[in-house]
């Protein structure tokens, strides 16, 4: 019989060490916000595949619109015979992205190959080189997304050395309610002691930190940064590979402070889990390399893009944009009260979020960031029937990426489990102090 401790047995044999698992617990099926192990076990999905099941698992819509496409063809290569599906999605993209300017879009397949084409596209632009991101940033695991993200440890011990011509500023500290101003200022004096910005071809920036803890950059700080890289002829690149797709109660998170970004980076929630990742961009600069600099066997996939297509149908169906306000409150109340009524209250620290993409850290009597904790209510949650998943430069933070399509029953019943999670891991915890 097929087990869980059978299965990771031969994951250790056969998988090398290096590719991380929340959970030793494998998934036989799995059906919107629920997933079904091999033991025939359910589990409640806070994790939605890390941001990529907005629409759930298995949406009937999109499972269609992939085998459709399965019965034409699966693979051409967009480069050699092109097809009508990526014209339709890229079109429907390039209205869907703020601003009034003209787009275009190229697709791809990861959201880190989404980035490395960002920072190709701008540096061909600009003719230019250097690329400024942020402390606490998460950009992929290529060499120039490691060399962007700004989290040592996993992702960058080891790897070295990163391509050149990197820097990166302080993120704006949530904990000291930073507007940014700091941030800044460290930039200005970036630009005279170590990189003129007639050098810098782009900034990125995620408008929500992912892995660097749901941190929110306060938006008066990216209208700054706007303005700065309007001002420098800076390319700047808006990475919306966790945040888009109506994540954030909008459907890109940089709608919320009013800026158009020269490129968008997507991913994850774009193809309601089939590889497909893309850049938006304004059309001048999309258009800067020469024909032939971009592309890919596998990007933009038919079946990416038939599932893709069928993605904003639904998003736009079922107004997914409005339930993630919606989600979005119902997991600030619960966590809210969670704070307020029981006696590990003082545990939990800052809760926040934009939409349904929301946090809180866990923090130790003294207020100061707990990863022990944080490791082990994750660990525990999965016992107890609950897929959840933890970030933050200091580990310590629980976010919550579960399907926009999930119920509230269902969202009531994973915070019901959540609660008495935390409870036991503060408890087994201090008969082990």
């Amino acid at each position: 019989m097929t087990s869980n401790a059978n299965l990771q047995q031969r994951r250790v044999a056969a998988v090398p060490r290096g590719v991380g698992n929340a959970y030793q617990i494998f998934a036989e099926s799995a059906k919107n916000a629920e997933i079904t192990d091999v033991e025939g076990r359910r589990l409640i999905d806070f994790a939605g595949g890390i941001a990529v099941m907005n629409t759930g698992h298995g949406h009937p819509k999109i499972v269609a619109a992939v085998k459709e496409q399965l019965d034409r063809f699966s693979h051409t290569c967009f480069q050699v015979t092109p097809y009508e599906s990526y014209i339709r999605l890229a079109e429907r993209l390039n209205k869907l992205a703020p601003g009034s300017s003209p787009k275009k879009t190229i697709f791809l397949t990861t959201g880190a190959e989404a980035v490395e084409n960002a920072v190709k596209i701008a540096r061909a632009h600009t003719k230019r080189s250097g690329v400024i991101a942020f402390s606490g940033a998460f950009h992929g695991r290529t060499m120039l997304g490691m060399a962007l993200t700004g989290k040592v440890v996993p992702y960058k011990v080891g790897f070295g050395p990163f391509p050149g011509e990197i820097y990166h500023v302080p993120f704006p500290d949530p904990a000291l309610k930073d507007d940014g101003a700091q941030s800044l200022k460290i930039l200005e004096t970036m630009f005279k002691a170590d990189i003129s910005p007639d050098n810098v071809a782009a900034i990125i920036i995620e408008p929500v930190q992912g892995e660097g803890g749901f941190n929110i950059v306060p938006f008066a700080f990216m209208k700054s940064l706007r303005e700065l890289c309007t001002k420098h002829g800076i390319c700047l690149i808006v990475d919306e590979i966790q945040t888009g797709f109506a994540r954030t109660g909008k459907m890109f998170a940089h709608e919320h402070s009013g800026i158009e970004a020269d490129m968008i980076t997507v991913a994850k929630s774009l193809a309601g889990g089939f590889p497909l990742s893309g850049v938006i961009g304004k059309a001048e600069i999309m258009d800067a390399p020469a024909a032939g600099g971009l592309g890919g066997t596998y990007g933009g996939s038919p079946i990416g893009c038939a599932a893709a297509n069928a993605v904003l149908d639904v998003m736009e169906e079922e107004k997914l944009v409005e339930r993630s306000n919606h989600i979005g409150k119902l997991m600030l109340d619960r966590l809210a009260d969670m704070k307020k009524k029981n006696s590990f209250g003082n545990r939990i620290g800052d809760i926040r979020g934009l939409g349904a993409m929301v946090a809180c850290d866990l923090v130790k009597a003294d207020g100061s960031p707990d990863a022990d904790l944080t490791k082990a209510v994750v660990a525990k949650a999965g016992e107890n029937g609950l897929i959840l998943l933890s970030c933050g430069v200091n580990a310590n933070v629980l976010r919550f990426l579960m399907p926009l399509t999930a119920e509230d029953k269902l969202i009531n019943e994973g915070f019901d489990v959540l609660e008495k999670t935390i409870g036991q891991a503060i408890e087994a915890s201090a008969k082990v102090a």
